[in-house]
């Protein structure tokens, strides 16, 4: 899409050339018409990543024939719908804070993060009416926060501007999700695109594209694949991301490619800093000296480094790890997940790291694709129904939701406690903050009385469903980091308790402490359950789990797993069940 930009407060002086040369000068090259009116200006750009770059290059800063120059998106009144767009969000914030912060002037129907060269973080934002983007703009722009001053712009509204004939609605409903499709698609194009992601060492990116693009064109043309190196993408980065739409075939080979060309590269790269050290002693030995002493030891071998949506990779390590080690085992390789702690709004992806030789990578390549495309198209079928949810909470560009299982329909209560001095902030003005997120999150949200005076700590209790849960409690993380409750750089964590039957306290144990320990490293989140707890009326107990938003999720997901297991072996076998109770 054309991203057409306002350039305005123009002198009458100004000509066309004027702009052209101004832009030029910067490094900002007009490749199209200047349209030129009296004090203004429109010029196009085809890439969004250029346009935002113009106007932060530009606006406000740059003066012309004596007047400061203003650059921005050019949107006419009737297009003013329901997009705009944020940009200088610190990139190190976290996605629940921003989430928060957007949820305040209404409904967020989908963020999309837009990759820039640029040093802090930009994003789309599609609110569900033109009323709630216009009360999102006025009050975000200028937004302080940690000394980063949000800068906001309506961007166009395709669904406004051109209303699509049939057939190109039905592309939309799966181009506006996915980058791109495989060349060649046609009635195929239907099938779930799930691209590979990798991590290549920037040293390596020109080998992988080669003079003239010719080897990248060789790559694409024999795995009928396309393959995005996102070269501008995390500026000055030792690594650069790399996007691979094929068929999971395509898209093996493809990666096979690529892990041929680095390890050939680190090889060649290698061999030539041994002959130059060596060529430093030449002028004291011989050559054929030389050439039988010299040593050529091959270099290490180049890991596979897989992106993939945190959401995901939980079922790819599978139950106590056996996935990860399966394909270990099965690949000779030795493969390691980054930490949970290392996402934000700048990365809602781990890093999946496979080390061993270019074949055995390969091969790990295939099986770990296999389990996150398994779990991503069962993601998929929650997003057809809940689609509005988890698009606001994932850009676009990225693999997919947050698990959401429909085996647990069922409401759960969840009571996760808070500083006492941020009841305030959670409840709002006249309770308004508190309505809103009960709203948003489809969640009763009860803030439970203190227990004494002096009570550092206030307990709110959370009723909803799985889903319901998730909004909640990522909203409360979110508005407490916002609110500076917890030092800029600390990890907000917080303590909640879920209660399950007595009788799968035991499983959520394991033998020796094995499920909860392993169920820890997992997660990172600390996990605490009470042996010498005594059940309440319903029969239940309390486990405990500390942590941030994601280990604190993902405990709650796995223990309600084990909880709906057990369960189920009781339906399946009642009397069993029953008959070992009475022993």
């Amino acid at each position: 899409m054309m991203n057409k930009l306002y350039i305005g407060n123009l002198s009458p002086a100004v000509t066309a050339d004027d702009l052209r040369q101004l832009f030029g000068d910067r490094k900002l090259p007009l490749a199209g018409q200047v349209l030129l009116k009296s004090g203004y200006a429109f010029v196009d750009y085809p890439d969004q990543n250029w346009a935002i770059r113009a106007i932060e290059t530009l606006s406000g800063k740059v003066e012309l024939h004596g007047k400061i120059m203003e650059v921005d998106y050019s949107v006419s009144k009737k297009l003013r719908s329901r997009k705009i767009q944020i940009r200088n969000i610190p990139p190190h914030l976290q996605w629940e804070v921003l989430d928060g912060l957007l949820a305040q002037y209404g409904t967020v129907e989908n963020v999309e993060q837009v990759n820039t060269d640029t040093e802090t973080a930009v994003v789309n934002v599609a609110y569900a009416t033109r009323e709630e983007a216009k009360i999102a703009m006025e009050k975000l722009s200028g937004h302080q926060f940690e000394n980063y001053s949000f800068k906001i712009s309506y961007i166009p509204d395709e669904e406004v501007s051109s209303p699509s004939p049939p057939q190109r609605a039905q592309r939309g409903d799966h181009s506006s999700r996915e980058q791109g499709h495989a060349p060649g698609g046609s009635s195929q194009a239907r099938q779930i695109d799930f691209p590979l992601r990798i991590l290549v060492p920037t040293q390596f990116v020109g080998a992988i594209i080669g003079k003239e693009g010719l080897t990248i064109k060789n790559i694409t043309k024999q795995t009928q694949s396309r393959v995005d190196i996102h070269r501008k993408e995390n500026s000055g980065a030792a690594e650069k991301p790399v996007t691979i739409h094929a068929t999971p075939e395509g898209t093996s080979e493809a990666c096979r490619m690529i892990l041929e060309i680095m390890q050939k590269e680190a090889d060649e790269t290698k061999l030539s800093l041994n002959i130059s050290s060596h060529s430093l002693l030449a002028c004291k030995i011989t050559a054929e000296k030389f050439t039988n002493n010299m040593e050529t030891p091959g270099s290490e071998d180049i890991p596979l480094k897989i992106l993939a949506h945190n959401g995901l990779v939980g079922r790819l390590i599978g139950k106590e790890g056996r996935n990860l080690k399966k394909i270990e085992h099965e690949t000779g390789t030795k493969i390691t997940i980054s930490s949970l702690q290392d996402l934000s709004i700048y990365n809602p992806e781990r890093t999946i790291t496979v080390k061993g030789t270019v074949e055995a990578c390969a091969n790990a390549e295939i099986e770990i694709m296999k389990k996150l495309r398994e779990a991503f198209e069962n993601d998929m079928l929650a997003v057809n129904t809940h689609s509005g949810y988890f698009s606001s909470l994932y850009p676009p560009h990225q693999f997919g939701p947050f698990p959401h299982h429909h085996s647990y329909p069922e409401q759960e209560i969840v009571n996760l406690f808070i500083p006492t001095q941020a009841v305030g902030a959670i409840i709002g003005k006249k309770g308004a903050h508190i309505k809103q997120l009960a709203r948003f999150a489809g969640a009763s949200i009860k803030i439970a009385p203190a227990e004494g005076p002096d009570v550092s700590e206030r307990m709110v209790i959370i009723t909803g469903p799985p889903e319901a849960q998730f909004k909640a409690q990522g909203r409360i993380f979110g508005k407490l980091k916002e609110e500076n409750f917890f030092n800029p750089k600390e990890e907000v964590k917080l303590e909640a308790h879920i209660r399950v039957p007595s009788s799968t306290a035991g499983r959520v144990i394991g033998k020796g402490g094995k499920t909860v320990n392993e169920l820890q490293n997992l997660t990172s989140a600390e996990v605490i359950v009470p042996r010498d707890q005594t059940p309440d009326e319903n029969e239940e107990v309390i486990v405990r789990i500390i942590g941030h938003f994601f280990a604190s999720q993902t405990a709650q997901r796995k223990i309600r797993e084990i909880v709906q297991q057990v369960k189920q072996q009781e339906q399946k076998y009642p009397q069993g069940v029953a008959s070992q109770r009475s022993k």
